[in-house]
């Protein structure tokens, strides 16, 4: 028994490699990165971060993530059809190639798939693709996919949580009033893989009260499904890392609704489609809420009277090593008051050798910071900061 169940994972990882989600998943990634570069380097000349930092944020976690949803998908014997798998890798590569990262959230990616699906098994649909499928429209197999869906968008959730916070990329944008203010932007992908239960296949569970679907000689095959999740979300009106913290959160409590919905829906199948919507309505709100919040806010990174506030960091930098952080506000510089670049740029010129910081952190309490400098430290701090009114560009500090 154990070796068909060891010849079905070793089968089953082995099929992630035939996936082109698998594959579209490090080259989207590049891309976001290699975009991130360019428009940094347009408002500031230097980037925050080099274009490989999406590739490398993007498999670490989500094979943590993806290991405990395995584990489980395989405890809980989530069985979903072999079309859900298709449809929402044929949504995915679709939203991926068109750059559409916001909607690669799985209530879109994953949702759609539930829901075509659906239609694709009552219709009796058959591609070129797939054969046409096992399943009678009569045997509901979705709840298992609605509780599916709920663990990939607590998924996402965490990803936005834990890991969206790092490294969320500056920008400089006019407001309506035509003053130039700081903007963070989260643009980022991660790949999800997961083993899941389909029909047919060597693997027989014999648990006959277990809710889950019974097909033909109850066998079944593992799985393992690459997932690519996207997230795009722009914060102004706040720190960037309690904003992402916040929405990561109302992800994770919106996945958890679905889940229960999902286990209810056991006694009620049709309930399963009217929970996909729900999941797409929540994570509008979610949205929307955001960007609400955000326009009753007054901007986070703007110009202040009393000081220049960090928009960015470049990391390895002295201004990095100094322990500097986005967000906060430096007020003086070498016992000299600054209120623009300029001003700080002239002011880390009166001392060559040293530099030395009145910084009033994200607490609004003040500390100080000091450290010698090199040949050519006071030319590229690492500061990526706003520009002064009558600047039409902006560079690094």
């Amino acid at each position: 028994m154990w070796q068909d169940w060891l010849l079905e994972l070793l089968k089953g990882f082995g099929k992630l490699f035939l996936h082109p989600v698998f594959y579209l998943s490090f080259l989207f990634a590049a891309f976001l990165g290699v975009n991130r570069v360019k428009k940094e380097r347009r408002n500031f000349t230097v980037r925050a971060q080099n274009a490989y930092f999406e590739l490398k944020q993007m498999v670490p976690l989500g094979l943590i993530v993806g290991l405990c949803i395995s584990i489980l998908s395989i405890g809980l014997v989530l069985v979903v059809p072999m079309e859900f798998i298709i449809y929402t890798g044929i949504f995915t590569v679709v939203l991926a190639l068109i750059g559409k990262t916001r909607i690669l959230s799985p209530v879109y990616t994953a949702g759609l798939g539930i829901i075509v699906s659906s239609v694709s098994i009552f219709l009796g649909w058959d591609y070129f693709l797939f054969s046409q499928s096992n399943l009678q429209s009569s045997e509901y197999i979705f709840p298992t996919a609605i509780i599916l869906l709920g663990f990939l968008i607590i998924s996402e959730g965490i990803f936005v949580r834990g890991n969206g916070v790092k490294g969320t990329s500056p920008r400089l944008r006019k407001s309506k009033r035509g003053q130039v203010i700081g903007v963070h932007l989260l643009e980022r992908a991660w790949i999800l893989p997961v083993f899941l239960f389909v029909p047919s296949g060597i693997l027989s569970i014999p648990l006959e009260w277990w809710p889950m679907l019974t097909v033909g000689n109850q066998t079944y095959s593992l799985i393992l499904v690459p997932f690519l999740i996207g997230s795009k979300m722009q914060v102004q009106g706040e720190h960037p890392f309690w904003a992402l913290r916040n929405v990561g959160r109302n992800i994770i409590i919106l996945g958890s609704i679905v889940i229960v919905g999902g286990a209810a829906s056991y006694f009620f199948p049709l309930a399963s489609i009217g929970l996909v919507l729900v999941a797409i309505i929540g994570r509008e709100w979610i949205t929307i809420k955001q960007r609400n919040k955000e326009k009753n806010q007054s901007f986070y990174f703007s110009r202040k009277n009393n000081g220049v506030v960090i928009l960015g960091i470049v990391p390895d930098s002295p201004a990095d090593k100094m322990g500097l952080r986005i967000g906060e506000m430096i007020s003086k510089v070498n016992s000299i008051p600054v209120q623009d670049k300029n001003q700080l740029y002239i002011a880390l010129q009166k001392n060559s050798a040293h530099c030395k910081l009145e910084v009033f952190d994200n607490d609004g309490e003040i500390r100080f910071v000091q450290r010698a400098l090199f040949e050519g430290d006071h030319h590229e701090l690492g500061l990526l900061l706003i520009p002064d009114e009558k600047v039409h560009g902006n560079e690094a500090v």
